[in-house]
């Protein structure tokens, strides 16, 4: 019997959710490795993208994951763990989880981070429990011209992603899905 799309994607939500439910706390030693990984992340990023620093101090917070790790062949997953700064202070962790289905193949990682542009912007993340990427908020993915600027048009946008150090290869046609949870302390 072939699988149908619909199992497949029944497959995605429940192998997402339990890898989510299955990393929902963090020890102190982790939370502080999250946080030198996010802060090295960003300093890469903003080495190589500077308009990103700028936008980083405007921001009423970052969320950063510095290793988001996504792999599949057909079906794909992806899983990274992450911290939300305001004002340079680390205010909470996070984990993204996803699924993705279709004409796909490969495996990589990359860091991933959301400014979010308007204290707005952050209090609907945080008041938002198993933030949907894409639902509730309008966002751009950072669009650098060639003079290293950000576009006008995605400095409007209430949140911005910057996608940056991927390694490996993920090749193919997909759709997506990912959701952003807050972990607890232990």
């Amino acid at each position: 019997m072939v699988p149908t799309r619909r199992v497949l994607m029944r497959f995605l939500v429940i192998a997402a959710f339990g890898v989510t439910v299955a990393s929902c706390s963090t020890t102190p030693s982790e939370r502080t490795d999250i946080d030198t990984r996010a802060r090295a992340a960003l300093d890469s990023l903003y080495r190589t993208t500077p308009a990103a620093q700028s936008l980083a101090d405007s921001s009423a917070g970052v969320l950063v994951f510095p290793s988001v790790t996504e792999g599949g062949l057909i079906v794909g997953a992806q899983y990274g763990q992450g911290v939300m700064f305001k004002g340079g202070r680390s205010e909470g962790y996070y984990n993204i989880a996803g699924g993705s289905l279709g004409l796909q193949a490969g495996a990589q990682t990359f860091s991933q981070a959301y400014f979010f542009t308007t204290p707005e912007a952050v209090r609907t993340f945080e008041e938002t429990k198993g933030f949907e990427v894409g639902a509730g908020l309008d966002f751009a993915v950072a669009d650098i011209g060639a003079s290293g600027a950000i576009s006008s048009a995605t400095l409007q946008k209430p949140l911005i992603v910057f996608v940056w150090g991927q390694q490996g290869l993920m090749a193919g046609v997909k759709v997506e899905g990912q959701k952003i949870t807050r972990l607890e302390a232990d």
